[in-house]
């Protein structure tokens, strides 16, 4: 077997000396070495630039932040409460008419006055992706907000005057994209004006509930939710708490830690979760689902839930958020006021800020909540149906701004939040946020106002920040990275989420993003600590197309940015410290150059494809690399490559790989005969951005991506010595090759290296494609014990020579397969349809040894951006979700018509006839997903790897009477391991088979993972104290008793399909604002 080997390392190596040219091209650079210069990647001040760059662009930003800040909080002190303010009144373009008047489901009487509606014009906006106004701000107001509310109308009378900062904001900065009011009203103000972007069902967009508004408007939270679940909670009202719960667990962002508890005459957790746990969005899944199993039982026992919260809350030996403290408690009602569990835990200090919910319609005395509330400096809410849901939860945050406020200026800091998705079409941004505070007095020598007016936010891109890192000069694997205080990345090569959703942020994680080791940790924490730092080391990379894993040394270097919560990485390979730099002054050679990218050189020269860069500002893209080369070369007739309007250093470097792989075809390629080695194709690829194919007939077959830096072959090349073989891609469940019809390749590729003056560069791979049907008989002989001159000779028991591969393949199964454990080449004629398989699909009982004896090891990840097919509905019956039904005896029992059931019943009816949401869509679908198009979700990835064996290796597959014998060598200087083994004589030995593709997943077991949390930092700044605060407005009822008069109406109106107007189904905006 290792005389087979040889002859095959030998012939690869051979074929690989002639036509792959990565001698020549060594010389060739070496000739041309006049034609650039050798530049240095100098880690530590690339990015350090890059990081003052990158403070730049958002401390701009930041000062067009304070300008709107400081105008909005003098611009409502200025401004003249209206109690008589009418809708006519207030002119504005609301950015939901449009939508709402296309909306035929919406009646007339709904809408209400449109007379103070503007008519705007808007033009196209590449910057915004999306149509805009530059001369108005645009209004949106939540659904569930009646737009006629007194409050809503003073708002938007004040806020009108933030127009003129916008814009001015705008003239200094041309750059700057959304502006954006969010109030704590409800109403959201942003510039420059565009259409609301209407979802195909209801609208629940709500800016007090979004990631950006919520960091700005509090300081980070413990919160421990307790949720009643006595027997008195009847089964509607317990539908209410749970929904209730979820709600308020979307008012949490990642610096926030939480724990939800139910209770009765104990307390316990509804989830896994023992202690508080981030508030991250897995977690909160968790606490979401575990939610919807709580079942009512048992007695009221406050005493029991608030000493497991306050338990909670005081125990420090977790991971938390350390600043504010709170209770939530939903409950039904009850009479004990548990003074002694406050007096024992909270006072007199009161650090821990205690905020009750009565939930559903009932008959108690709620003084006992009401106390407990205004005891513990916090709030006393009433949820009596459904659509009081969303305002009563979220409201909390008015009362936690207090001390914000009354910390004035030192409180006044930017805050830059996690990635999300643009709601407006911008895609991935992240927000600066500064709160907005309410600075009038009721009169002179009164309190100073402790109320948040809202926060002010500007977006700026992920792509904007992008620019201002290094292209193109860091090579193939080379990259910029950045992550905040939670780890999570803001810049990252594999920050790529196929889809999101712009509820959530888009939370991955550095240790996500790249495979996680221990001195990976260790980067990541030195970078939250804000520290500078450079390490090299040795670490596990996926390859592009997440089949292969290479072992490989990186360099690297970070630093944090300054004013900021982010820090900056670069990693850069050892062989990308240097780089090529064009110096084509000659223009007559420029020219001769540019002609070989004419197509009508691809002939005789080969066909060129050229990497899809900017090149220059007036470039057309396409998709299409034919006609992008068309576009370029359209471009290249009316400037020059020393154009202001291009990037000088892309098109040189372009223009001269153009030139130096003309060459290697004139001095290698051109006079050779392909056909003598079974060769479909030759190749050259460049950083410069060339990919020469030739003869020009082979680009038919060509599907690889025309940027080399984003081309699998290309990078792995540059990371592994040798030669790289790659089969073409096979799915298991897709059918086989199909080799009569087409010409089926594989790809061999390796890296140039050369050194000028002692400086090492790899600035290209060569390669050749070779002819899969040919090399699988040429494999056949060379594994065999014959020469090519040689007849086979059978061994049979009279002869005495060994059995080969050739000869004996009905006995003898050989092959190779590759570092990834995909099958390459196979003696088995049945077999090469299934070449780019892994080769358990093909021989899993051999796979599986080769796996046990370490010739692979196996690495396991979770892809946490992936794109998953819609599920299936299960079959829960057509009830409405989250509706009381109520049962025969019910209907028969006229005390059950006069009661709180009966009344809050026919409010959840009454919303469902409005809000469709609630019963049939899920809010994430109702927030403006398409319909029935893939979700977001978590796969497992597997891939497969060499292990620690590299010597020829035998081994016996033991299973009884059907062992099987096999021999496994790795090829010198190649990803290959050649394997002969006996074929199976039964199928006994079938054992458990290796999976390689991607599996759904639920990801790593969560109750596991928050017992060894990631470390994290949370924001330098706390303000949960402020001795001034004023704590007296706690709370009040906001319900009404029902009557029979009222039901009787409301069923008239059920019946008889009246739309209700806007009181009726609209949740008002409080004539008076809380706190």
């Amino acid at each position: 077997m290792q005389h087979w080997a040889r002859r095959l390392e030998q012939e690869i190596d051979g074929v690989m000396r002639i036509f792959g040219g990565a001698q020549q091209l060594r010389e060739i650079y070496r000739d041309n070495r006049n034609l650039f210069a050798v530049q240095e990647n100098e880690p530590r001040t690339l990015v350090e630039k890059v990081a003052g760059d990158i403070e730049g662009l958002l401390a701009r930003k930041v000062q067009a932040l304070k300008r709107l800040a400081d105008a909005a909080e003098t611009f409502q002190k200025a401004h003249r409460w209206q109690d008589n303010i009418k809708e006519e009144d207030i002119v504005y373009y609301d950015a939901k008419a449009d939508a709402e008047l296309d909306d035929p489901e919406i009646e007339d009487v709904e809408r209400g006055p449109k007379v103070s509606t503007l008519k705007l014009d808007f033009v196209e906006d590449a910057t915004f992706k999306n149509k805009v106004n530059y001369s108005y701000t645009a209004v949106q107001i939540p659904t569930d907000i009646y737009k006629g509310s007194t409050v809503i109308l003073n708002e938007l009378n004040w806020t009108e005057a933030l127009e003129t900062v916008f814009t001015e904001n705008r003239r200094r900065d041309p750059t700057l994209l959304w502006q954006v009011f969010g109030s704590a009203t409800g109403v959201t103000r942003y510039y420059p004006a565009t259409p609301w972007r209407a979802p195909k069902k209801i609208d629940l967009y709500d800016v007090r509930r979004r990631p950006w508004y919520i960091q700005g408007a509090s300081s980070p939270k413990d919160m421990v939710i307790i949720v009643d679940v006595s027997g008195s909670v009847s089964g509607l009202t317990l539908k209410l708490m749970k929904t209730s719960v979820c709600e308020m667990l979307d008012t949490l962002s990642d610096d926030d830690y939480v724990n939800v508890a139910s209770f009765n005459e104990k307390a316990q957790p509804v989830s896994c979760f023992t202690h508080l746990v981030q508030a991250n969005v897995r977690n909160k899944k968790v606490f979401k689902e575990a939610v919807q199993g709580m079942v009512a039982k048992g007695t009221t026992g406050y005493k029991a839930g608030f000493e497991y919260a306050f338990d909670q809350l005081q125990n420090s030996n977790i991971s938390r958020a350390n600043c504010n403290k709170m209770i939530m408690m939903f409950t039904d009602g009850g009479e004990d006021r548990v003074q002694d569990v406050f007096e024992k835990y909270n006072w007199p200090n009161r650090t821990v800020r205690v905020f009750t919910f009565s939930v559903g319609q009932h008959n108690y005395d709620v003084t006992p909540l009401q106390w407990m509330a205004c005891a513990n400096k916090g709030y006393y809410f009433e949820i009596p149906s459904i659509g009081a849901i969303r305002i009563n939860t979220q409201e909390y945050l008015d009362v936690l701004g207090r001390p914000m406020v009354l910390a004035g200026k030192e409180a006044k800091q930017v805050q830059w939040t996690n990635v999300y998705e643009d709601a407006l079409g911008l895609g991935l941004v992240v927000t600066g946020t500064l709160p907005v505070f309410n600075l009038t007095q009721d009169g002179p020598g009164e309190k100073k106002n402790q109320l948040i007016l809202g926060v002010m936010g500007i977006d700026v891109a992920l792509n904007d920040i992008k620019r201002l890192t290094p292209n193109y000069t860091l090579g193939a694997n080379g990259y910029v990275f950045a992550i905040d205080l939670n780890g999570y990345v803001l810049l990252h090569p594999n920050l790529k989420p196929q889809t999101t959703n712009f509820r959530e942020p888009v939370t991955l994680d550095f240790l996500d993003a790249e495979l996680e080791d221990e001195n990976k940790e260790e980067i990541r924490r030195s970078m939250i600590d804000g520290n500078k730092g450079h390490k090299q080391i040795r670490t596990l990379v996926k390859s592009l197309d997440e089949r292969y894993i290479d072992e490989v040394m990186r360099n690297y270097t970070w630093v944090p940015i300054r004013s900021t919560n982010y820090s900056l990485g670069l990693v850069l390979p050892p062989y990308s410290t240097f780089y090529l730099q064009a110096n084509l002054s000659d223009q007559i050679l420029q020219v001769k150059y540019f002609e070989f990218l004419l197509p009508s050189s691809f002939e005789s020269e080969g066909h060129v494809f050229i990497a899809p860069r900017e090149y220059c500002k007036d470039l057309n893209a396409s998709d299409n690399n034919t006609e992008f080369l068309k576009n370029f070369i359209e471009l290249m007739e009316k400037v020059t490559p020393d154009s202001k309007q291009c990037n000088n250093f892309l098109l040189h470097n372009l223009i001269l790989d153009t030139g130096i792989t003309q060459q290697l075809v004139e001095r290698v390629w051109r006079d050779q005969d392909l056909n003598t080695y079974s060769l479909l194709a030759v190749f050259a690829a460049t950083d410069g951005g060339i990919t020469r194919v030739f003869p020009n007939k082979a680009a038919e077959d060509w599907t690889e991506n025309p940027e080399p830096f984003n081309a699998s072959f290309y990078r792995r090349s540059l990371d592994n010595r040798g030669y790289v073989f790659r089969p073409p891609h096979q799915e298991a469940l897709l059918r086989p090759l199909e080799l009569e019809n087409d010409t089926v390749g594989i790809l061999v590729s390796t890296a140039v290296e050369f050194s000028l003056g002692g400086r090492t560069l790899r600035p290209a791979v060569v390669g050749v494609k070779l002819d899969l049907e040919a090399w699988a008989e040429k494999f056949k002989v060379l594994a065999s014990n014959r020469t090519h001159q040689d007849q086979p000779q059978k061994c049979g028991p009279s002869t005495h020579c060994e059995m080969d591969c050739e000869v004996n393949n009905e006995d003898l199964l050989c092959v190779l397969i590759d570092d990834g454990g995909f099958l390459v080449l196979s003696n088995q004629n049945h077999q090469w349809d299934q070449v780019g398989r892994f080769f358990s699909e093909v021989d899993a009982n051999l796979m599986l040894a080769l796996y046990n004896n370490s010739f692979y090891a196996r690495k396991e990840s979770f892809d946490y951006q992936a794109a998953c097919a819609p599920q299936p509905p299960g079959n829960l019956g057509a009830a409405p979700r989250g509706v009381f039904v109520p049962t025969i005896a019910d209907f028969l029992n006229l005390a059950w018509w006069t009661s709180a059931a009966a009344w809050s019943l026919f409010q959840q009816l009454l919303y469902g006839l409005i809000y469709h949401s609630w019963f049939q869509a899920d809010p994430a679908e109702a927030e403006g997903s398409p319909e029935a198009r893939e979700s977001s979700c978590v796969v497992k990835q597997t891939q497969y790897y060499f292990g620690p064996v590299n010597a020829s290796y035998n081994a016996i597959i033991d299973c009884g009477n059907c062992s099987r014998l096999f021999h496994a060598q790795r090829l010198s200087n190649t990803n290959l391991l050649f394997v002969v083994a006996e074929k199976p004589l039964c199928s006994q030995c079938e054992a458990g088979r290796l999976l390689q593709k991607e599996t759904h997943s639920d990801g790593p077991e969560q109750c596991e993972l928050v017992q060894r949390p990631r470390y994290r930092r949370g924001p330098h700044i706390c303000f949960d104290y402020n001795a001034t605060e004023d704590t007296s407005d706690c709370g009040r009822g906001a319900s009404f008793p029902p009557s029979l008069g009222v039901l009787v109406s409301l069923q008239l109106l059920l019946l008889l399909g009246l739309p209700p107007g806007p009181q009726a189904h609209q949740v008002h905006a409080h004539t008076s604002r809380r706190l």
